[in-house]
């Protein structure tokens, strides 16, 4: 039997950066707010002495446990889905804090072109140039209009960067400066100089040196420990929601945590949400969460499964192409859109690879969005080429030429040979909507607690392949310009399809925006046509992928859609056509 709660102001699923930053921003205002967390609670000291390779790396301590609930995918629509059980494939966030703990700090902005993509496309190449099986559409905002949105996540975070020669206008400075140019990164920036290229050191969330935000809280300066992606930060120098937002919005007294809240459905009444009903996953007891205004903050998975298994908005179908939730989902896809490019070994340099940061390199992208001219390519958008500094542990990084035996004598000679011997260029490429790559509810197989999964579809279309062909040409270039004796270059083939792995986190769409209701589940505040107290915010909302990291832009459209909900409380109705109303 259900038990019902106490009526709060607002109840939000998940507490990474996108339900962190809605909840401090509600929670300053004087709203009470609760966050239902499916994972424990962490903290900063919760990570310290976790340098622990096999704990975080292979065995994913951090990552949801895909036993109990996770999607299942196939590359066709004709296929049947399998579901995705190895972490290996699919690295969610779990626990307080979400994706934010484990992230690298990347921390690009995406282009004026991505928020346009269809009419600039058409204003510059004509309609012939857009695919017939295409999806893309404009996003109904504009770069200049999110740009605000962009310097308060910048700002909140500590991001560390210096100008981008070929980025977008700013109307600020980054809040602190770049990170450490090392002897990798200035070789990358000198090859690529060589080349005609415009090389800029990765903005990062992994910080310069101590920064206090401008609500007060304090992040420390990095120490190259080389222990970002999969890990929490022992030092509290990457900047995560658990010590920015999440502790912004703790001091309020306004907010609770409730973990090992498994959310499952959004009581609603047809017109307006009611509130959550989620399942406590330690005693069984299913509660619902009642609101005045419903957040959901999730992965893109979540998101969507939660909107369609609560029967909210159209479901897309590919047949028709009627419908609009769960379309146009596109992602980083490991085989073709991203950790594609060339390794470089080198029998002369040695390099100091273990130390390092999630953010620490360098990149171009004289090759980004539109920058090149796309008019006699057979592919549209384009690709970043970067050359990061991770650090190599020596379990989860352990590279060998091609053409080395992967047990024994040999490889242990070349393992050790060239463990500090090598380094990887990477191209990472946008994704732009198809037809048939979208997510529905699949038919057979549900989660521990009786839910249907989500069903992921995904198809390469060629111009995805030519794309990513393009991009690892340009690593294999850069590379070869840097001196390396040879190379491991990553091989695009005109068959490749989707291998069911879902690693980078990097993944949109299922309810995207959008100024039109007959195409868009969410307006550009993220508040739902359909339902006008609920927001679906972060990622899936977003209509494609480019070809950046993500988390600065939900970031700005967290800050966005918090405002939406801040107007929604105390007017109610359609935050966007208020807005525009103000404004005209």
């Amino acid at each position: 039997m259900v038990k019902k709660l106490e009526k709060v102001d607002a109840v939000i699923v998940g507490s990474g950066w996108t339900g962190g930053i809605a909840a401090a921003e509600l929670t300053k205002a004087g709203y009470k707010v609760v966050i239902l967390e499916r994972g424990q609670d962490k903290k900063h000291e919760d990570f310290v002495g976790t340098k622990d390779e096999l704990r975080y790396s292979k065995r994913y301590d951090l990552m949801q446990d895909l036993s109990k609930t996770t999607m299942t995918s196939r590359n066709s629509i004709n296929k049947e889905a399998i579901p995705v059980r190895n972490n290996s494939n699919a690295r969610l966030g779990n626990h307080t804090g979400g994706a934010g703990n484990h992230w690298n700090g990347m921390a690009f902005r995406w282009l004026p072109y991505d928020f346009e993509i269809y009419s600039k496309t058409v204003e510059r190449y004509g309609k012939d140039k857009i695919p017939k099986d295409s999806t893309m559409q404009d996003w109904g905002i504009t770069y200049d209009e999110l740009e605000p949105y962009y310097d308060k996540y910048e700002k909140t975070a500590g991001i560390s960067g210096e100008e981008n020669p070929l980025g977008p206008p700013r109307s600020d400075k980054y809040p602190n400066p770049p990170m450490k140019e090392t002897p990798t990164i200035k070789l990358f920036s000198k090859a690529t100089k060589e080349l005609g290229y415009h090389p800029y050191r990765i903005p990062s969330a992994n910080l310069s040196q101590n920064y206090e935000n401008p609500d007060g809280e304090k992040i420390n300066g990095c120490v190259y420990c080389a222990f970002c992606e999969d890990y929490g930060c022992d030092f509290g120098a990457k900047s995560d929601p658990i010590g920015t937002v999440l502790s912004t919005a703790r001091k309020t007294g306004n907010l609770e945590i409730r973990n090992s809240a498994n959310v499952n459905r959004v009581s609603h009444d047809g017109k307006k949400a009611t509130g959550l009903v989620y399942t406590d996953i330690t005693t069984g007891q299913e509660f619902e969460q009642p609101a005045d205004i419903v957040v959901l903050a999730g992965f893109v998975f979540t998101n969507t499964q939660l909107l369609l298994s609560s029967k909210i908005g159209k479901p897309y179908n590919p047949k028709t192409g009627q419908g609009i939730i769960g379309k146009n989902f596109t992602g980083h896809f490991n085989n073709l859109s991203t950790y594609i490019g060339a390794r470089g070994f080198f029998e002369d340099k040695k390099f100091n690879n273990f130390m390092g940061t999630g953010g620490l390199g360098a990149s171009i992208d004289d090759f980004s969005g539109d920058n090149e001219d796309h008019t006699k390519l057979d592919y549209l958008h384009g690709y970043e080429v970067h050359y990061s500094q991770l650090g190599t542990r020596p379990i989860a990084h352990n590279e060998v030429p091609e053409g080395t035996p992967r047990w024994g004598k040999d490889f242990k000679k070349q393992s050790l040979k060239y463990f500090n011997r090598n380094l990887f260029i990477t191209a990472q490429c946008g994704f732009l909507p198809n037809k048939e790559t979208y997510m529905d509810l699949d038919p057979t197989y549900k989660d521990a607690l009786g839910n249907p999964l989500l069903r992921v579809t995904v198809t390469y279309s060629q111009q995805d392949r030519n794309r990513a062909k393009a991009g690892v040409a340009r690593c294999e270039e850069i590379m070869d310009k840097m001196g390396a004796d040879s190379m491991n270059v990553n091989e695009v083939k005109d068959d490749i399809e989707f291998d069911h792995k879902f690693y980078t986190d990097h993944f949109f769409g299922g309810a995207i925006m959008g100024q039109d209701p007959a195409t868009s589940a969410v307006n550009t505040y993220s508040q739902m046509w359909d339902m006008e107290n609920l927001f679906v915010v972060g990622g899936s909302s977003f209509p494609h992928n480019s070809n950046y990291n993500p988390t600065v832009t939900i970031g700005a459209f967290a800050y966005r859609a918090a405002e939406g909900m801040l107007t929604y409380l105390k007017d109610g109705g359609n935050v966007a056509e208020k807005s525009l109303e103000k404004n005209a």
